[in-house]
């Protein structure tokens, strides 16, 4: 079997097989219809069944082996990652469509993760604490939930399932990966990264395919845990879907996330942030700036200065190095994006620079252009929904309080950020901003490799990931007392 042939395959006890069903999916490139990735197993209950029977046999072994151990298993992964990175980059601007530059740094982002991580290995403490009576010793200390369910999206193929691969196992759980049948490429090649770097048969496996097989990893009663990123609407089904037997449930959702210039705040710096913020992976991440809440002293400056640079933006290919804006994903993403536009004009927007399709010299595919809109109402559709494509609404607000009220009047609280020259303001925002990642005179998206990575109100559930606090989610606390 080829290489091309084999990652098309799931991956289960160490071997590469095919659904068993025989049943497959096509994985087209966004940037180009015609270019077809490959033909993915689209697996089923059997699939996962046999996938969960591997995780529960490996189980045993891996937890029995040290954090250290592990750790260093974790690092070997890492080095082959590292060695394969432009093949993984490629991967990624080819099944999901993102500029190859913005691939390439998420494959480094995924590293720094997994750098951590792997770290982390020496120090997955418990505590000592003192004891009540004479001649007892008392602590506390962490054991793996078993095996868990990884059920990641595909704005960011490689980091996703890194940051939840790399924890699951480090803490010494057993996995099934299910990745987005948008790109089981990427998914596969992580994988296969694990494997050559010596992760036992069992430890780490994947199953590809779209909604039957992530319902089956919440059904199977030997999962322990469920990591899920993706939207509001399936996050909840899922917890609803394991609350009866108490399933454990980690999850990332929607973001709807504002970034707030004052009256006095550098606008030149502001306005490359909006732009980063906005249109930066085609605006296809839980933390894009899709909000910008403005002091309208300062609006139309700042408005004409975020039109002057997207109104200049070449719209294509990731391969194609003259590219600003790469493709949305697929074809349901770009007409939901339109629609939202749509919408938003018949609710009182005005598209300043946008607003459609981008045309030209293009191969077919799922382009955008980006869109920046004006007289935005507060309780507007487009206000409070997540969009997750290249479109940025803004509102004007009168001053201070007014911008704290309208950035936190949506459910969603996953990044913020402001912009401000008084440093009294900027603490009081990051005390009062209801998001769970903040940042003051930069883009505001999301955290460092070792900081958490979460929301809060409707955003996340759950322990953060990537950060210590993530092993609250993959172990369970013990405590034990010893008298000698």
């Amino acid at each position: 079997m080829t290489d091309e042939a084999r990652r098309e395959c799931n991956f289960i006890a160490g071997e590469w097989r095919p659904s068993a069903s025989g049943a497959t999916r096509p994985n087209l490139n966004p940037a180009d219809v015609a270019d077809v990735v490959g033909h993915f197993a689209d697996s089923g209950a059997e699939d996962v069944t046999d996938a969960v029977e591997a995780a529960v046999a490996a189980a045993p072994a891996w937890r029995d082996l040290t954090p250290v151990a592990r750790g260093e298993l974790l690092q070997r992964a890492g080095e082959v990652i590292r060695e394969r990175s432009e093949e993984l980059a490629a991967a990624i601007t080819r099944e999901q469509g993102k500029l190859l530059r913005e691939a390439r740094a998420e494959v480094s982002r995924a590293l720094s993760i997994l750098t951590f991580t792997a770290g982390e290995g020496r120090r997955l403490n418990g505590v000592t604490t003192p004891a009540e009576e004479a001649r007892t010793f008392s602590f506390t200390f962490r054991t793996p939930i078993g095996v868990v369910g990884l059920i990641t999206p595909w704005n960011f193929p490689i980091a996703i399932p890194l940051w939840k691969v790399a924890p699951a196992l480090l803490s010494g759980c057993t996995a099934v990966l299910k990745p987005s049948p948008f790109t089981p490429l990427t998914a596969a090649l992580l994988v296969e990264a694990f494997a050559d770097a010596g992760v036992p048969p069992g430890v780490l496996n994947l199953v590809q395919g779209d909604r039957v097989p992530g319902e089956e990893l919440v059904r199977d009663a030997r999962v322990a845990g469920i990591s899920f990123t993706g939207s509001l609407q399936v996050g909840t089904a899922i917890h609803v879907a394991g609350a009866p037997r108490l399933l454990r449930t980690q999850l990332e959702l929607g973001g709807k996330n504002a970034l707030v210039v004052l009256a006095d705040a550098d606008l030149d710096a502001a306005a490359r942030a909006i732009v980063f913020g906005a249109f930066g992976q085609a605006g296809q991440r839980c933390s894009a700036t899709s909000r910008l809440v403005v002091d309208r002293r300062v609006r139309d400056e700042l408005v004409e200065k975020v039109a002057a640079t997207v109104g200049a933006y070449r719209v294509g290919p990731g391969t194609d190095p003259s590219s600003d804006v790469g493709p949305v994903v697929n074809a349901q993403r770009l007409e939901a994006c339109l629609a939202a536009v749509s919408e938003a004009q018949r609710e009182g927007a005005r598209v300043v620079v946008g607003g459609g399709r981008a045309t030209g010299d293009l191969p077919e595919g799922y382009y955008m252009t980006p869109t920046v809109l004006v007289d935005v109402a507060p309780g507007s559709t487009i206000a409070q929904e997540e969009v997750f494509g290249p479109v940025l609404s803004v509102i004007s607000v009168d001053g201070f309080e007014e911008a704290i009220s309208v950035a936190n009047g949506v459910r969603y609280g996953m990044a913020a950020a402001v912009f401000t020259q008084d440093p009294s303001r900027a603490f009081e925002a990051l005390g009062r901003l209801e998001a769970g990642m903040l940042h003051v005179n930069r883009p505001g998206v999301g955290s460092y490799s070792h900081m958490p990575h979460g929301g809060v109100k409707a955003s996340a559930y759950g322990p953060p990931e990537i950060a210590p606090q993530v092993w609250d989610f993959y172990t369970d606390w013990k405590s034990a007392c010893v008298t000698y």
